[in-house]
């Protein structure tokens, strides 16, 4: 019997960036040892206000995550009869249960119960991801299938090495679906009739063809993917946190829910942040800014550009003359 992958993750503190190199061994896999440790880390990246963002790239030379330990899957589902999509239901909802209460591995590390808490605990990592004011960048510096795809699509960007590299689900062609959240982020991504077509075919995205429809935002040399990334990290984490997380949590959330629910998150986040320390003194320092320069600052010239570049407002065309 094949033995289990042992991967890790390799976090390289930047400052303001983490830069977290997957090891899936000789394979590039993903399997439970990354999933506790990308837990983790989300955690740590999240609670730390000095972490602005992190930034994922693989350490095999062709593949940032080649697709999820097959055994990892094969020998969880063994455990459990077939019991049809009903029966899945209820076993999901359980699994969703016992990974709130935590603690419960070494009672049910051999049970039936345990790969759908494992697949509901990557559920709910991706999902923090999501709620989190951390921006999550996705460096492909290879190629990345099945849950390596769906590890991508739950970051907040992804850029791409360009060359003989693919992105996608081929969970069809090995009787299965996507199980990490592909039928229902990619849909998200690039719209619903292109994300069926590529999962029911699962025929993959050439880089090319992944930033044409949105799967991807940008597409670089090899040798750039981790410094383009790391520089939309820099530039997105300039930003004040807080309102990051917002902004994540109403577009994520908000956005698949009905216009009226997807309103009241968006009001519900606004006045948060709206009454929030960091949203209160930028508000105080752009009214005094344009009180004293007798001109709203963004409409000042090169301002708008300035605050770009910096992340915030304060003290934008405070000395600004008016042109």
């Amino acid at each position: 019997m094949a033995q289990e992958v042992r991967g890790n993750l390799a976090i390289e503190d930047r400052g303001a960036v983490l830069v977290a190199r997957i090891d899936g061994g000789p394979l590039g896999l993903f399997g439970n040892d990354i999933a506790e440790q990308l837990d983790a880390l989300v955690d740590r990246a999240d609670s730390d206000p000095a972490v602005q963002a992190v930034v994922f790239t693989g350490t095999h030379p062709e593949r940032f995550v080649s697709h999820a330990e097959v055994r990892w899957l094969q020998e969880g589902g063994a455990t459990v009869p077939s019991v049809g999509v009903r029966g899945a239901s209820v076993l999901a909802r359980t699994a969703r249960g016992v990974n709130r209460a935590g603690g419960m591995k070494p009672a049910l590390g051999r049970t039936p119960l345990w790969p759908a808490v494992q697949l509901e605990r990557v559920h709910q990592t991706f999902l923090k991801m999501n709620r989190s004011g951390v921006v999550f960048i996705a460096a492909l510096n290879g190629s990345a299938l099945g849950l390596g795809a769906e590890f991508c699509w739950a970051n907040d960007l992804r850029v791409m090495a360009d060359g003989y590299f693919v992105i996608g689900q081929p969970e069809v062609l090995l009787g299965i679906m996507p199980g990490g959240g592909g039928s229902q982020r990619l849909p998200r991504l690039v719209g619903n009739h292109q994300a069926l077509l590529a999962i029911l075919s699962g025929e993959p995205f050439t880089p090319a063809r992944a930033l044409e429809i949105g799967a991807v935002d940008d597409v670089v040399a090899p040798d750039q993917v981790l410094d383009r990334a790391i520089e939309l990290a820099e530039r997105l984490g300039s930003r004040p946190k807080p309102s990051r997380a917002a902004i994540k949590r109403s577009v994520y959330f908000g956005g698949s829910a009905s216009l009226e629910e997807g309103l009241h998150i968006e009001r519900s986040e606004f006045l948060a942040t709206a009454l929030s320390d960091i949203g209160q003194e930028l508000m105080l320092d752009y009214m005094a800014n344009t009180e004293a320069s007798g001109e709203l600052p963004l409409y000042q010239p090169g301002v708008y550009e300035q605050v770009l570049e910096t992340g915030t407002t304060r003290g934008a065309g405070a000395k600004g003359a008016v042109a």
